[in-house]
């Protein structure tokens, strides 16, 4: 070892060939002289770091998660399909034909992410898993340019709802199944599912009547129902098939969170109490405009809104039905009098009859 103005000459002996580099000169430094004799220095601490995740990645692991949790599996599939089933979904178009494919059967892009799910979940019928749900977080893509791809939460169920047993019985699954599980991932991504508006109107790849578009305002958010028999036999499906496709970049954004600290769970020390009413109404009239009316007449003691019982025939008369509805009552500051709950019930059905155009059934 010699020394000289840049630092230290070291030649390791000829049976040292695995001292080749200045790190290896330190490590035998420090175990000749001792580990303990290292002084400790802590790291540096930098400030804090940014997330790394945007908002809407974020919101895509929520309702990853949540699908997950609704016993969804989750998938991975192309982003394009045969042109074909493209036409069956909206798609096809020349402008979204692939110039070099990777399979000749693969040569548009996917207008939906549902076909290549219903087609997995033939896949899996075939051998003999009939009853399922996947689910899929990717784009579609509605045009050539860019921009022209929206980010969706997809997802199916097929064959039964709830699986054979002594118990029980058995059923296959329908429209209400998918809309639990949409519900259920709009929530998940922190929007308020009652602030939704049902309506009729779902593409042509649904079944007409048994399937819905939830629309914010005039801006359709997503779809869900039944899958029109005729696209599953295109795709050599079996049905019953329910699906919906949540549009997520049209969710209304996050709030920002207020600094000031809230309790996280609010509970009245009063008891609730449930009230029932049946309103005579035109078929055409949706039960979700009832239940709507009937939250917004008080929202300060409405807690909740549910129907329970529908009825069409000949004591309600031609073109008319019958929906009963029960109203969960939430005071919060004293217990409420036989006025006050009169008073309520009396809110509730004027909206109804303002909203709808019905009566109240005697």
């Amino acid at each position: 070892m010699s020394e000289h103005d840049s630092g230290l000459l070291v030649v390791p002996p000829s049976w040292r060939g695995d001292v080749s580099a200045e790190h290896d000169l330190v490590e035998e430094v420090i175990r000749i002289n001792g580990y303990d004799e290292l002084p400790t220095v802590p790291l540096p601490r930098p400030s804090m770091p940014k997330p790394l995740l945007t908002p809407g990645q974020r919101r895509a692991s929520w309702v990853r998660r949540q699908l997950a949790a609704r016993g969804l599996v989750e998938t991975v599939t192309w982003s394009f399909l045969p042109s074909a089933t493209a036409k069956l979904f909206g798609g096809g178009a020349s402008e979204m034909h692939l110039a070099n494919p990777i399979s000749s059967d693969l040569d548009a892009m996917r207008p939906s992410v549902l076909p290549n799910l219903v087609s997995a979940a033939g896949r899996n019928a075939d051998r003999g898993f009939k009853d399922l749900g996947l689910f899929e977080i990717g784009p579609q893509f509605d045009g050539p340019e860019p921009g022209q791809q929206r980010q969706v939460a997809a997802g199916i169920r097929a064959g039964r709802a709830v699986p054979r047993h002594w118990k029980e019985l058995t059923r296959l699954v329908d429209v209400f199944d998918a809309k639990a599980d949409l519900l259920a991932a709009i929530a998940a991504a922190g929007a308020n599912p009652d602030s939704f508006q049902v309506v009729a109107g779902a593409p042509g790849w649904y079944h007409p009547g048994r399937s819905g578009t939830l629309k914010l305002g005039n801006k359709p958010v997503a779809h869900f129902g039944e899958l029109h028999p005729g696209t599953l036999g295109a795709l050599d499906v079996k049905g019953p098939v329910v699906a919906f496709e949540l549009f997520l970049e049209a969710l209304p954004p996050q709030k920002a969170k207020a600094t000031k600290a809230k309790p996280a769970l609010k509970l009245s020390p009063f008891q609730p109490l449930e009230r029932d009413f049946a309103f005579v109404l035109d078929a055409t009239v949706s039960a979700d405009q009832v239940v709507r009316a009937a939250r917004n007449a008080d929202k300060a003691l409405v807690a909740d809104v549910a129907v329970f019982d529908l009825y069409e025939g000949p004591n309600v008369g031609e073109g008319k039905k019958s929906i009963a509805i029960t109203a969960a009552l939430q005071p919060t500051e004293k217990t409420l009098t036989d006025e006050e709950i009169e008073a309520v019930g009396k809110k509730i059905v004027d909206a109804v009859v303002k909203a709808t155009g019905g009566v109240l059934r005697s």
